[in-house]
């Protein structure tokens, strides 16, 4: 099973750059998705941008994330 995390792309230079979630932030890169910019909320997989997604979207896997966490005792 794969799982792609849902950041928010805080800094772009090329095909590299800077995502992040909460006080977590990861290096990524933008070749398979190079159309992100800054503000925008991505899919990460595997450290590579894969998809855009609707803001609103992000917030509702993350708070999803966040119960599972909370339930198994990592929150």
């Amino acid at each position: 099973m794969c799982l792609a995390i849902p950041m928010k792309v805080i800094e772009k230079t090329g095909n590299t750059g800077k995502v992040g979630s909460g006080t977590v932030t990861y290096d990524v890169n933008f070749t398979l998705f190079p159309d992100a910019e800054p503000g925008d909320f991505v899919l990460v997989h595997a450290g590579f941008v894969i998809e855009r997604i609707d803001p609103e979207e992000a917030s509702k896997t993350l708070e999803l994330f966040n119960e599972m966490f909370e339930k198994e005792g990592q929150g």
